[in-house]
């Protein structure tokens, strides 16, 4: 149940910020207060990953490069949490490596799809303060949810499934309220 936990938390988290989780999961093998997978506690692995969370960090903050970012990210950060969920889940014996990479992906394609649509209709606002408290916010979120996963893998487990239902809530939200708005501009046009 431990790597079903820390798979589906670090999944949901990586959505957000896939390089802050990698860094955790490996520090906290590194000094020896997770069982993690040998290959997360790498010096090369916990360089990169640190390196790109500093350029994430930065880059998240500055309102339309990140939505630049998150465009780029709509592969990456699914892909690397189903490369988190695969590695993790190959080094237990509950889970399957396909199932792991699965169940990691999908949750931070959910996590990762209510981010770069909140951030898109956070960037209409003409004040950069909401980009940077929201950005701070998920920073905040992605690393609480995975150091809760390293201790309590069955509640972090619950409350990705949570946030992941609360994920597709608000892209639904979204792309219903886009739709709305495309369609009263199509009947403003008409009728003018």
């Amino acid at each position: 149940m431990d790597a079903i936990g820390l798979i589906a938390g670090g999944g949901w988290a990586s959505g957000l910020n896939l390089y802050a989780v990698t860094l955790i999961i490996g520090m906290a093998g590194r000094f020896g207060w997770a069982d993690v997978p040998d290959v997360l506690t790498r010096t090369d692995v916990l360089i990169t990953a640190g390196v790109l969370f500093f350029v994430e960090f930065a880059a998240d903050k500055i309102p339309y490069l990140d939505n630049v970012w998150d465009a780029i990210h709509t592969v990456v950060r699914p892909v690397g949490a189903a490369a988190l969920g695969y590695v993790i889940a190959g080094d237990s014996a509950s889970i399957g490596e396909a199932a792991g990479a699965a169940v990691a992906g999908a949750l931070a394609l959910t996590a990762h799809s209510a981010k770069a649509s909140t951030r898109a209709a956070v960037n209409t606002s003409p004040e950069p303060v909401s980009n940077l408290t929201l950005s701070v916010f998920e920073d905040g979120v992605a690393s609480g949810l995975t150091v809760l996963a390293l201790a309590f893998p069955v509640i972090a487990l619950v409350i990705a499934i949570v946030f992941a239902l609360a994920s597709g809530w608000v892209v639904w939200r979204f792309w219903r309220a886009i739709r709305k708005l495309t369609e009263r501009r199509r009947s403003r046009s008409a009728s003018h």
